[in-house]
């Protein structure tokens, strides 16, 4: 005798994947929200790290640079650039003030802001706090270029 497909049957699918689905989905919800602060780099959150993270969205960097992979691809990624730098802060605010004022004719290059003293400690800090980001696979690549 041949089996028909019935309509509770569909219902119990239904009803079944849907539950196992959902139970799928809130354990792996639990588990992200396990690791989090294991990798999100908070301890090394102060008042200078904000203060960077202000100038960051001030002048709009993310518009040409990406960090951990979020942003315009115009500019090179910065989600580790303290350690391509050396992890030096004062190697990454002497290269923010070498920026020539004009810029270089023909090429992208990235142009002066004109920070105070303050607002490059802060930025450098900013970049060396998100270095500090434990991401998955070592996100973004240690290369320069």
């Amino acid at each position: 005798m041949k089996e028909t497909f019935t309509k509770s049957m569909a219902r119990n699918i239904y009803y079944g994947g849907s539950m196992f689905f959902l139970l799928v989905f809130i354990g792996l919800t639990y588990d992200t929200h396990q690791e989090i602060p294991k990798r999100d780099n908070h301890e090394a959150i102060n008042e200078v790290v904000a203060l960077g993270k202000r100038v960051w969205e001030e002048n709009n960097c993310i518009g040409c640079h990406t960090l951990l992979g979020e942003g315009a691809y115009f500019a090179p990624e910065l989600g580790n650039v303290y350690t391509r730098f050396g992890e030096s802060t004062e190697a990454l605010k002497g290269f923010i003030k070498s920026r020539p004022v004009e810029g270089i004719p023909g090429r992208r290059s990235m142009p002066q802001f004109n920070l105070s003293e303050e607002e490059l400690e802060g930025i450098a800090e900013f970049l060396k706090y998100v270095d500090g980001i434990e991401t998955a696979r070592d996100w973004p690549p240690n290369i320069q270029g």
